[in-house]
């Protein structure tokens, strides 16, 4: 692959937005983002003639949204809140690793969105929507009837897939359940001719392994920025 197909990595919300999710978007010519009830991520054209007022519209009094990668002067009444600084990871090449416990994976339908939004929000709050799951597949692995695991698809755009919502409860962490979910999603990527590519914060570093070990390579650091408007 070229290193210039990559170059949508770069503006990966502004890339998706404008390609292979563009129907779930609103916005204008500069400024996209996600339908609220979807994402609460908002991209801009970093070639365009942007000005701080194309924002503006976009993000409702008292609500927040994010922004990735580079930060555009804002309106003055937005402000940023957080800051999570990101590996930006690629698939080279599928390693396919051991499996300590294989398990039953099940695609995840629009009645268990209740149940995902609640594991989700309990280990990693504040990504993800009721109806983020309308973005791609979603694979969940259940013990006991009850949902323990889950990965699925966010961002796509123009030859790339990025996975995301790898959670796992934390009583039932350390059985490779985050691997084989990945492992399922990345091979049905691979069958479509698409790279999966992911973000994890830096301090993850255990994650960061992980998808090492899998094939995944660090294609640089991009921020995730939570910003309010007050």
């Amino acid at each position: 692959m070229e290193a210039t197909d990559e170059q949508v990595l770069d503006n990966p919300v502004w890339n998706a937005l404008t390609t292979v999710q563009a129907a779930m978007s609103e916005g204008t010519r500069h400024v996209k983002r996600y339908r609220r009830n979807i994402l609460s991520f908002i991209g801009y054209d970093h070639a365009s003639a942007y000005q701080p007022e194309d924002l503006q519209p976009w993000l409702n009094e008292g609500d927040y949204c994010f922004l990735v990668g580079k930060l555009p002067v804002l309106p003055a009444d937005w402000q940023v809140v957080l800051e999570l600084p990101c590996a930006q990871m690629v698939l080279r090449e599928m390693v396919e690793l051991p499996v300590k416990t294989p398990v039953e994976i099940c695609l995840l339908t629009a009645a268990d969105r209740p149940e995902m939004y609640e594991l989700v929000n309990r280990v990693q709050p504040g990504y993800y929507n009721l109806d983020t799951p309308s973005l791609g597949s979603y694979y969940g692995i259940r013990q006991e009837g009850r949902l323990v695991a889950m990965a699925g698809e966010r961002m796509r755009m123009a030859g790339f897939t990025e996975l995301s919502a790898i959670v796992t409860d934390p009583a039932y962490t350390g059985r490779g359940y985050a691997q084989q979910l990945i492992t399922r999603l990345c091979r049905q990527h691979a069958e479509e001719g698409i790279t999966s590519m992911l973000h994890v914060s830096l301090a993850n570093e255990r994650a960061i392994r992980l998808y090492e070990h899998m094939g995944f390579v660090t294609r640089g650091e991009i921020v995730f920025r939570k910003i309010i408007k007050s």
